[in-house]
């Protein structure tokens, strides 16, 4: 059939044509939230066939900024990573301003969440932008400080059946509007489902950058990985790691295993390795996955890879291990080393939002709908966070000062400056602000570890 001329009188054809972008705007502070706001980004608009759909990536400045490295890392996202660009809290506020959003995707840190829902109030825009926020992977701390963060925004995600009903049970308990927690999915499960290949076997361990916490625990599972290596020597043992010495994640890391490896005695088996890169990539020759309790475990399990979670350091809260009671999956290395495969309970899965049944592919059609009913409203009601100067006077007014805004939203006098104009100047003020970033990292990295351990003599 031959194509139909643009002049077509077909009023569908120019409605199409006419209709404009739908603009989206993804403001994240790390690599980890990058990805997941940029994936969710994609799948709330997978179904907008009807207006062509425009991307805008911002980072929040500060300490976990992703590298360009770590950016590319990520992996395909439906975003030119070349044109992210680095904001202060104030700068994306200006952006919404003037800029035009329709849909804004705030992949950031609670504290962070509730500033900008309290800078986009204050804007007082004649027709705001949808707000939708949620949590990067499994949510085992500081539950109903980090939902309460994050109410008031139009959509908060839940990335499971299990997870929707536990924030809509925080918000009911301190009677506040549950209506936008919405139940979907995380949005980078994917891939080709686990298949085994003659020949090969390979182990890997999904590092954290926080968990655990303590040299002495760190080192122990390094150690073991590596006797795990040592007693297998035909089976490949990659450590997955999430930065390079020097790059920030989500969550600090002050012992980075690259550091403790160089360290380790006897030196390292020549079937051990370490490798960065994307997760999916690496979850494509993976034969058994290992962790304390990194979201790589739902990956993994969404994929129906072998999937261990270890307890050799306890089921304890802060390691995020007590997620996975009753999954099937928590066990140590021993049992490990001794040929065990931990089968995954499938109720337990399914609770998850991770089981591989055909589902997952559904899982945003409820969030997408509500995204696209608020667009079609004629007037969005205002952003009404739980925490408000009366509510929480004690606690709000510091959240907002840390990211350059008074007790009301507005700015506070001092935090619009003026941009530099000329490349010289730019290049000086970026050069200065990676600089400061560098020895921050450096002092997290190395001079904190070191003070603390001089206060322990």
């Amino acid at each position: 059939m031959p194509p139909r001329s643009r002049n077509s009188a077909d009023p569908a054809d120019n409605a199409t044509a006419a209709a404009p972008a739908l603009r989206v705007a993804v403001l994240a502070d790390s690599d980890t939230r990058w990805k997941w706001g940029a994936l969710t980004a994609h799948r709330l608009t997978a179904g907008a066939e009807e207006r062509p759909v425009e991307t805008t990536g911002l980072l929040l400045r500060g300490r976990a900024t992703p590298t360009p490295r770590q950016l590319a890392e990520v992996g395909e996202v439906g975003v030119d990573t070349s044109r992210v660009r680095e904001v202060t809290a104030v700068e994306f506020l200006h952006a919404v301003r003037d800029e035009g959003y329709d849909v804004v995707v705030l992949a950031l840190v609670g504290g962070a969440v509730q500033a900008m829902l309290h800078g986009l109030a204050a804007l007082g825009l004649p027709r705001r932008p949808v707000v939708v926020t949620g949590y990067v992977g499994v949510v085992y701390e500081k539950l109903a400080d980090g939902l309460l963060l994050r109410h008031g925004a139009d959509v908060v995600l839940a990335n499971s059946r299990h997870d929707a009903e536990r924030f809509r049970a925080v918000y009911e308990g301190v009677g506040a509007d549950a209506s936008s927690v919405t139940e979907a999915a995380l949005p980078f499960l994917g891939g080709e489902p686990h298949r085994p290949e003659e020949g090969r076997d390979t182990v890997v361990f999904a590092a954290q950058p926080s968990v655990p916490a303590t040299r002495a625990e760190r080192t122990y599972l390094l150690r073991r990985l590596v006797e795990h290596a040592r007693l297998h020597p035909g089976r490949e043992v990659l450590l997955k790691l999430r930065s390079k010495p020097g790059e920030h994640t989500t969550h600090i890391e002050e012992l980075p295993y690259q550091r403790l490896a160089e360290r380790l005695p006897g030196g390292l088996p020549p079937n051990f390795r370490l490798v960065y890169g994307h997760m999916g990539e690496v979850l494509d020759r993976t034969d058994l996955l290992v962790t304390v309790s990194s979201t790589a475990a739902l990956e993994s399990l969404h994929r129906r890879i072998p999937t261990a979670i270890l307890s050799d350091l306890g089921v304890r809260e802060v390691l995020g291990n007590h997620h996975f009671v009753g999954s099937g999956l928590i066990t140590s290395w021993d049992h490990l080393d001794g040929g065990l495969r931990p089968q995954p309970d499938e109720e337990w899965v399914a609770g998850q939002g991770v089981a591989a049944d055909g589902t997952y592919e559904s899982a945003y059609d409820t969030a997408r709908a509500r995204v696209g009913e608020l667009l079609a409203a004629e007037e969005l009601p205002s952003l009404t966070p739980y925490y408000t100067p009366a509510t929480a006077p004690g606690y709000l007014p510091g959240i907002l000062a840390r990211h350059h805004l008074g007790p009301d939203g507005t700015p506070l006098p001092g935090a619009v400056t003026p941009k530099e104009t000329g490349r010289v100047r730019g290049a000086v003020r970026e050069t200065v602000r990676n600089a400061a970033r560098g020895a921050y990292r450096h002092g997290v990295q190395r001079v904190a570890p070191v003070i603390r351990r001089m206060g322990e003599l």
